[in-house]
């Protein structure tokens, strides 16, 4: 059971398609306990290398998850992602091959991401996408209240979890959450 932001993120891919006919794919990222889409990235496809480099991004703004929840598809199996989780040591759980449930969160908000935005849009080109797919996730983070979470949005949960509301660091960020700091010897510095 999860209780806190940064326990759990799942992450997985979708594809479509653009006007041209030319395939895309979208990573997406979820924080599994406040339901915030941490990264939805348009391209045409992703090597693991990218994958790890947009998680980097998100652990810089919001700080480590404890454990991270995906498929067994090349990018998160590679041995550059499986060194990447090591060195940062954040457990990965990799579900059953053609069990998607098992990642529930995520296929969920593929769901809403389905109806709501891939198939009500025609992407004229990558650029497109990217900027309706952005702008999709924006309206899902910052405007839409779920019930699931007390009719707040992901975002004014993440806010409500993640900033210390006690003592004298009110207003200041978490070690554990302190951009450019490395708590690991072998783990790279952000920023």
């Amino acid at each position: 059971m999860l209780s806190n932001a940064n326990q759990e993120w799942a992450l997985d891919f979708l594809h479509d398609v653009l006007a041209a006919g030319r395939n895309i794919r979208v990573l997406s990222v979820v924080d599994a306990f406040t339901r915030e889409c941490l990264a939805l990235e348009v391209d045409t496809g992703f090597a693991s290398r990218r994958v790890t480099r947009v998680l980097d991004e998100i652990i810089a703004a919001r700080g480590l998850p404890q454990a991270i929840r995906c498929d067994n598809g090349p990018e998160l199996s590679s041995r550059h992602f499986l060194a990447w989780a090591l060195e940062w040591k954040i457990e990965l759980r990799h579900i059953q091959p053609g069990k998607p449930t098992q990642n529930a969160h995520v296929e969920s908000f593929h769901g809403r991401l389905r109806e709501e935005c891939l198939r009500v849009s025609w992407f004229m080109n990558r650029f497109d996408a990217r900027r309706k797919v952005t702008n999709w996730k924006t309206e899902y983070n910052e405007q839409r209240p779920h019930s699931s979470l007390g009719y707040r949005t992901p975002a004014e949960l993440a806010r409500a979890v993640l900033t210390p509301s006690y003592g004298k660091d009110v207003g200041s960020a978490h070690l554990e959450n302190a951009v450019g700091v490395s708590h690991f010897a072998t783990a790279p510095a952000a920023g």
